[in-house]
């Protein structure tokens, strides 16, 4: 048995050890900031899950800039971004399951873009879910999803759009189209739902316009995503004496279209909104230099030391030939989301809104602003045309694909900029 003495000292030993180890114990137990979390809604899965994952490497890299560098800067302290996927299986009901189950997770951000229909389908789901649960706000941040009605007809003020819309995209292809006086017959073809109606639609117009002369020859929409053999639409085009194609087509659906034509013996030329990336440079080949036409907001051969910079800083966070796909407008939503967070001072739906319709941001070399009037993202747009890496104006290739492409038009902000018909209602 212990004498008391022993007991005595025992327990001021354990006293002390106490004493010693709550300071670090309560170092070691103190709580991290809660992340500011940011849902991703696409298509992980399915025919454009390609298109999903490319996304998500694009955003995640984004986020970990802003991170790296302390996260946002709140009254509270500093907190860091995290990006939740969030499978929409290409599905408009799938994509609403997933909003609902990132509120149920306490996110207040929503980002998509690759399809917009489903942006739609968001955008009035968003709509409703603010009018009737207040303390449950949310915003929309849309990076893709072009169909010019939702910041025009469908506007909405918990909605903010990061892309330039399909008739910013065509007037800025139509202005090389006008240059192009041997061109006389021009086949249509696009996807058969909104975005693609949308871009055939301005396309028929800006053609009336811009070039009167043109003959329209072929006009035609096909189901998303559920084409596999793209050969009899080769066969029409290719039948129809058609010297361009124009075709908002993306992820598969042009890759299958290009390879297609290719096949077939098409020697016309693509204009396209998405020729640039996803397998469509490898699929049309030597074929495609001088012909294969892309509008973006930016692409890899700008030719500015931060554009290079922004390039290469992106390979090697992606060293991958397959994962490279990066889109300056991405970067551009995460720090205008992340200077718009700061100048709210709070994540609330209503205040961090009033915060983006300000959203004033430059990378790289790159500036962007938000329209508060209708929640149109502005920005310059470039028009690239394929080439082979190594030729003068392309130093990059996609994919490794050894293809890549020249900057052969650049169009200003101001010029880019469309009227819009937005009717905004304010909280």
């Amino acid at each position: 048995m212990k004498t008391p003495f022993i007991w005595r000292r025992q327990a001021l030993k354990f006293a002390a050890a106490a004493l010693c180890a709550t300071p670090f114990a309560g170092l070691a137990q103190a709580p991290q900031p809660a992340p500011i979390r940011l849902a991703l809604i696409e298509s992980m899965s399915g025919p454009f899950a390609n298109t999903g994952e490319a996304v998500f490497r694009n955003l995640q890299w984004a986020v970990e800039r802003v991170n790296a560098r302390g996260g946002v800067k709140l009254p509270g302290g500093a907190r860091p971004l995290q990006l939740d996927r969030y499978d929409s299986k290409g599905q408009n009901e799938e994509a609403l399951s997933a909003l609902r189950a990132a509120m149920d997770d306490g996110t207040r951000i929503v980002l998509q873009g690759n399809s917009s229909v489903t942006a739609a389908a968001l955008i009035d789901a968003i709509d409703k879910n603010n009018e009737r649960d207040p303390s449950r706000r949310a915003v929309f941040l849309n990076y893709s999803a072009v169909d010019p009605v939702l910041t025009n007809e469908r506007c909405s003020f918990w909605h903010f759009r990061f892309d330039a819309h399909a008739d910013m995209r065509v007037a800025a292809l139509m202005d090389v189209v006008k240059d192009d006086a041997a061109l006389k017959r021009v086949y249509l073809i696009g996807q058969d739902y909104s975005f693609g109606q949308a871009v055939l639609r301005e396309s028929r117009r800006q053609l009336g316009v811009q070039r009167p002369d043109v003959e329209i020859v072929g006009d035609e929409l096909h189901p998303m995503g559920k084409v596999k053999d793209f050969a009899p639409y080769a066969t029409k085009i290719l039948a129809s004496g058609a010297q361009a194609v124009v075709t908002g087509n993306w992820g598969n659906d042009l890759t299958l279209l290009v390879k297609a034509a290719r096949e077939a013996g098409f020697n016309g030329s693509f204009y396209t909104f998405y020729g640039n990336a996803l397998g469509a440079p490898a699929a049309i080949g030597d074929a495609g230099i001088g012909r294969v036409v892309a509008v973006a907001d930016w692409l890899p051969n700008v030719q500015t030391p931060q554009s290079e910079a922004f390039y290469r800083a992106f390979r090697t966070r992606f060293p991958r030939p397959a994962d490279d796909y990066v889109h300056m407008r991405m970067q551009l939503l995460v720090e205008s989301l992340a200077q718009a967070l700061e100048r709210a001072g709070s994540t609330e739906a209503v205040p961090l809104a009033r915060a983006l319709e300000q959203a004033d941001v430059s990378l790289y070399g790159q500036r962007g602003r938000m329209r508060a009037a209708d929640h149109q993202f502005q920005q310059q747009l470039v028009v690239g045309v394929m080439d082979k890496q190594g030729k003068p104006g392309v130093q990059f290739d996609v994919e490794g694909s050894g293809y890549g492409f020249r900057v052969i038009k650049t169009i200003a902000p101001e010029r880019a900029e469309q009227p819009t018909s937005c009717k905004m209602k304010r909280p």
